[in-house]
């Protein structure tokens, strides 16, 4: 079994190689990459390897850019030290994920269950990649207290900022702490669905009731679940928010 690991920590690395050795001893390591671009480049320019090692979170990216740029036929365990979230949704879609550090047991229960899964289908892997990122993008891991909850975007109205705190607000009425800023959750969210209103909101297209022309040219924005503050849009974003509004009902 040829494989091919993507980790950028170097002692990680090593640890999974040596865990290899002990558990698979016909595996032959092809490489360890450490980079998004850098795994892309091998990947084009060699076989496919027969199972890859990536790590979620690389120095120039998340990994998963990797499958966006390449279509992967082979299984993949993805291995990182947290967004624990993420962990059933991926083993819905049969791909094993490994939080670090990773032990011989880990290692040796996913080979095991790739080898009952796989049954020399590799092509099948790269549908349930593809639909393990897309979950796994499209929510969000709350910590409130001694859980962790998670959210979805679809679920979110609104996203607010204010005392460098950023709270999601749900359609339920709920709000929940957000370990990221607006900036992030900006280029997170698609922008088919969400608006940078202003410094302080991102406002989705499901949760605008009414739009209302405010003093000097700007909007008023009143949606669906009350607000901490009136969402007001400057004069110099209005076309801007305008065409986005366009840009929806001509999808829909």
């Amino acid at each position: 079994m040829d494989v091919l690991i993507i980790e950028d920590e170097t002692a990680a690395a090593q640890n999974l190689q040596a865990i290899l050795r002990e558990v698979a001893p016909s595996a032959r390591v092809l490489e360890v990459l450490e980079s998004v671009d850098e795994s892309v480049e091998w990947l084009n320019s060699h076989p496919t390897p027969d199972l890859l090692f990536m790590d979620i979170h690389l120095a120039d990216g998340e990994s998963f850019r990797i499958l966006d740029r390449i279509d992967i036929k082979a299984p993949v365990i993805f291995t990182t030290a947290y967004d624990q979230y993420a962990l059933e949704a991926f083993r819905l879609c049969s791909i094993d994920y490994l939080l670090k550090p990773i032990s011989t047991d880990d290692v040796r229960r996913a080979l095991d269950k790739l080898s009952r899964l796989t049954g020399g289908e590799r092509a099948e892997y790269t549908p349930r990649i593809k639909q393990a990122v897309k979950e796994y993008e499209e929510t969000f891991l709350i910590h409130l207290r001694d859980k962790i909850i998670p959210l979805h975007r679809d679920q979110i109205a609104f996203c607010y900022t204010a005392n460098e705190r950023v709270m999601a607000y749900a359609f339920d009425g709920e709000a929940y702490p957000m370990d990221r800023t607006l900036e992030a959750l900006q280029a997170q969210l698609p922008a088919i669905d969400f608006f940078r209103a202003n410094r302080q909101f991102i406002v989705s297209r499901r949760a605008v009731q009414e739009i209302t022309v405010w003093f000097g040219s700007r909007l008023s924005l009143a949606l669906t679940v009350e607000t901490p503050e009136r969402i007001v849009i400057s004069k110099a974003r209005v076309p801007e928010f305008k065409s986005w509004l366009r840009s929806i009902r001509a999808g829909e």
